[in-house]
């Protein structure tokens, strides 16, 4: 139903005259794997005639609330968290359902309410949808999560450090568009996202030499190597692998953007 839902969007946008997000693109499910073949230039086409904008994460596996029709379309399951039987976190689905005695089905069950993380994209799609030049890098990490996927802390070194320096998918100039002016351009955040004279001072001094995502499925909640110092609205939030105590942040809102922007 990819197809089907992408032509839901789009029509919504248009006759409620407002930007799309496609917040996150991919093609999840086994039966799905490949789509991205279509979906790409269907939302090229979309582009040329009204506001539409994407994101993905770079991953092969997704996360949230356990639900036995995305566990059935998967090749593997992680339970992220459960609330009665919080020790079951950060297992394979599979292997607690044998722990137990239990079918998959009366594990899911057993283990309710509870989140997951599901093995259900493929490689060549994530490549191929990270490389569309429209596509924006977000996290969607859940920090709350008692097992994390490990977007959370890996995100954007891993497409610095490994799809763009070590798989070549784009040049280092390209990851950081994707992720930082493409992004503020998409969501009408003014003077963010560029290095410039009279805009806000959100750097990261990286080293672009080692950078590279540490968190694993296995242990999600390591820091990135490489990552130097993280400035926020000039101040120093990040250095020395630590962060520093100081909370610069401020909330922020979204201008208003033609719908040619999009479509340039």
């Amino acid at each position: 139903g990819v197809m089907t839902s992408l032509a839901e969007t789009f029509r919504i946008g248009q006759t409620a005259r407002i930007p799309v997000i496609i917040s996150h693109h991919k093609c999840s499910g086994i039966p799905n794997h490949g789509q991205s073949r279509n979906t790409l230039p269907f939302i090229e086409k979309a582009r040329a005639e009204q506001p539409v904008a994407l994101d993905c994460y770079p991953y092969v596996a997704s996360s949230t609330v356990l639900d036995p029709a995305r566990v059935a379309e998967a090749s593997k399951t992680v339970i992220a968290w459960s609330t009665k039987r919080p020790e079951q976190a950060g297992k394979d689905l599979a292997d607690i359902a044998k722990d137990l005695s239990l079918s998959i089905d009366d594990a899911i069950d057993a283990l309710q309410p509870a989140g997951a993380i599901y093995f259900n994209m493929n490689e060549e799609d994530v490549r191929r949808i990270l490389t569309f030049p429209a596509t924006m890098i977000g996290s969607d990490g859940l920090p709350h999560d008692e097992f994390p996927h490990p977007r959370l802390w890996g995100t954007f070194p891993r497409v610095l450090g490994h799809y763009s320096r070590d798989v070549g998918l784009f040049s280092l100039e390209e990851a950081v568009r994707k992720m930082t002016s493409l992004t503020a351009a998409a969501f009408g955040i003014k003077d963010r996202g560029i290095i410039a004279e009279g805009s806000f001072a959100d750097c990261v001094l990286f080293d672009a030499r080692t950078v590279i995502d540490s968190a694993t499925f296995e242990n999600p909640s390591e820091p990135a190597a490489g990552i130097a110092q993280v400035f926020v609205n000039g101040k120093r939030v990040w250095e020395n692998g630590t962060a520093t105590g100081a909370r610069p942040g401020r909330g922020l809102r979204r201008h208003s953007l033609s719908p040619l922007h999009f479509a340039a």
